[in-house]
C-alpha cells in the first residue's frame, strides 16, 4: 500500500529536501518530536506543575513533624499594674476588707524559654498527606496529557509541512510545463501553425499559476513557523525535514477486543479526579475524631527592680510537659453538608466516566471509518492522477500535431493540476485520521517510555 500510494512522491521529495536542506538543520519526525519534549512551552509550565505538587507534598508532611520555638524578650514596666486586695488576710488586726494597694511586678522582667509540639493524632493531617500524593498523580497526569497534545499537534505541522513542500514543487514543475508550452505555441502562432487566441488561453493558466506558485511559497514558510512555534523553537532557526512522505504508514491499526480504558489519559484523569473525591469525603469525616498534640516547654524568667539587676543575679529556671486533646461536638452541620457534597460529586464522577467510555468507543469508530474513507479515496484520487497525466500528454501530442484544439489542452492541464492538488489534499487527509485513530486508542505516544 505504501509503495502503490507514495512511489509517485519518489524524485519530487528527494528534489525538495535538497531545495531546504542547504544551510539548515536536517531533522526527522523523531528528532522534531524529541525537541517538543524538551522545549514546548506548554509542558514546561505543565512540569512547573508538577514541581509545585511535590513542593506541597513537602509542606503539608512538615506540619506532622515537631514543631520547635525559641522566645525570648526583656520589658520595662514603667507603670506597674497596680492590685487591690484585702489587707486582712494577711495582718489579723485589721478589719475585714481593709483593701491595699500592691503592686505585683517589678520595673524589669525578663524570659528566655523554648517550646516544642508534636502532632500525635490528627485525622484530617493523614488524609491530607495521602491527597496531597493524589494530586501529585492528578499534576503527573496532567502533563502527561500535555505531552500527547503536543505531539498530536507537532506530528500534524510536521507533515502539513511536507505537504505544502510537495505542492510547491508541483507547482514549479507544473509552471515549467506550462512556461515551455507557452513559448512553444507563440513559435507556433509566429509560424502560422496556431491561433492568437491559442496563445492567450495557455498565458492565462501561466499567469494564474505563476500567482499560485508565489502564494504557495508563502505558505510554505508559514507552515514551517507553526512546527517551530509547536516545538517550542526559535522560529528564526532553519530546519529541514528529512523523513518523506513515503515513510508515512497508513496502515489501520489492529483494535483490541479488550481495550483499557485507562489507556486514554482522559479516563486516567477522571479516576484520579474520582480518588480526590472520594478522599475530600473522607477528610471531612476524620474531622469528626479527636485531635491530639503533645507539648514540652523549658525556660528561665527573672524580674528586678533595677536595670542593673536583671542581669547580675541568678534566673529562675521552670519547665511544662503535657498533652492537649480537641473534640468537635458540633459545628452546625457543617461537616455533614459538606459530606453530603462529596457524595454528589463522587456519582457525577461516575456519570462522567460511563459517559466517556461511551464517547471513547464512538471517537475509536469513528476515526477508523474516517481513515478507511479516506484511504479508498486516496486510491482513487491515484488513479486519476495518472489517468489525467496520461490524457494532458496525449492531449499535447495532438495538438503538437495539428490534430487537437486548445482548448482541450487547457482543460487536460487544468484536470491535472487539479488531480495532483486533490491527492495531495486526501492524502494529509488520511495522515490526520491515523494521528487521530491513535490518539483515540491511547497509542500515538507512550508517555512511560
Amino acid at each position: 500500500m505504501k509503495k502503490k500510494y507514495f512511489c509517485f512522491f519518489g524524485v519530487l521529495l528527494i528534489c525538495t529536501s535538497s531545495a531546504f536542506a542547504q544551510e539548515a538543520q536536517e531533522m526527522t519526525i523523531e528528532q522534531c518530536l524529541e525537541f517538543a519534549l524538551g522545549n514546548n512551552e506548554t509542558i514546561q509550565i505543565s512540569e512547573l506543575s508538577i514541581k509545585d505538587a511535590e513542593a506541597e507534598i513537602r509542606g503539608i508532611v512538615s506540619l506532622g513533624l515537631p514543631q520547635a520555638t525559641l522566645r525570648g524578650g526583656v520589658n520595662y514596666n514603667y507603670e506597674v499594674q497596680t492590685s487591690l486586695v484585702d489587707a486582712s488576710n494577711f495582718d489579723q488586726t485589721l478589719a475585714p476588707g481593709t483593701l491595699t494597694e500592691i503592686q505585683f511586678g517589678l520595673p524589669y522582667d525578663g524570659n528566655l524559654s523554648m517550646g516544642v509540639s508534636q502532632l500525635i493524632f490528627d485525622g484530617a493531617y493523614f488524609v491530607g498527606v495521602q491527597a496531597s500524593k493524589t494530586f501529585r498523580e492528578l499534576s503527573t497526569k496532567e502533563n502527561e496529557r500535555t505531552k500527547i497534545e503536543v505531539v498530536a499537534a507537532v506530528t500534524k505541522a510536521y507533515y502539513n509541512v511536507l505537504i505544502n513542500q510537495a505542492q510547491l514543487y508541483l507547482l514549479s514543475q507544473n509552471f515549467s510545463r506550462l512556461d515551455t508550452l507557452l513559448r512553444e505555441t507563440t513559435q507556433m502562432y509566429q509560424n502560422g501553425f496556431a491561433e492568437e487566441i491559442d496563445v492567450d488561453r495557455i498565458k492565462v493558466s501561466y499567469n494564474n499559476i505563476k500567482v499560485n506558485l508565489e502564494t504557495q511559497i508563502q505558505l510554505s514558510g508559514i507552515s514551517q513557523k507553526l512546527l517551530k512555534f509547536q516545538m517550542g523553537m526559535a522560529l528564526d532557526i532553519r530546519i529541514a525535514l528529512t523523513t518523506s512522505l513515503m515513510d508515512v504508514n497508513l496502515e489501520i491499526p489492529e483494535l483490541a477486543v479488550d481495550f483499557d480504558y485507562n489507556d486514554r489519559i482522559e479516563y486516567s484523569l477522571l479516576e484520579t479526579n474520582r480518588s480526590l473525591a472520594f478522599l475530600d469525603k473522607k477528610n471531612y469525616l476524620s474531622q469528626y475524631l479527636p485531635k491530639i498534640y503533645g507539648n514540652f516547654s523549658y525556660g528561665y524568667n527573672n524580674a528586678r527592680g533595677m536595670r542593673s539587676d536583671l542581669f547580675g543575679n541568678d534566673w529562675y529556671n521552670f519547665g511544662t510537659v503535657g498533652a492537649t486533646i480537641s473534640i468537635p461536638l458540633f459545628e452546625g452541620f457543617s461537616k455533614k453538608t459538606k459530606i453530603q457534597q462529596s457524595k454528589i460529586k463522587i456519582e457525577q464522577l461516575d456519570y462522567q466516566k460511563s459517559f466517556l467510555q461511551k464517547n471513547i468507543d464512538i471517537e475509536i469508530a469513528r476515526q477508523k471509518i474516517s481513515l478507511e474513507s479516506n484511504l479508498k479515496i486516496l486510491e482513487v484520487q491515484r488513479q486519476n492522477q495518472e489517468l489525467a497525466a496520461n490524457i494532458f500528454r496525449i492531449t499535447k501530442i495532438k495538438f503538437q500535431e495539428g490534430i487537437g484544439s486548445n482548448l482541450e489542452l487547457t482543460n487536460a492541464d487544468n484536470e491535472y493540476k487539479a488531480a495532483q492538488t486533490n491527492y495531495l489534499a486526501t492524502l494529509y487527509k488520511s495522515i490526520l485520521s491515523k494521528i487521530d485513530l491513535l490518539k483515540a486508542t491511547g497509542t500515538l505516544y507512550n508517555t512511560k517510555s
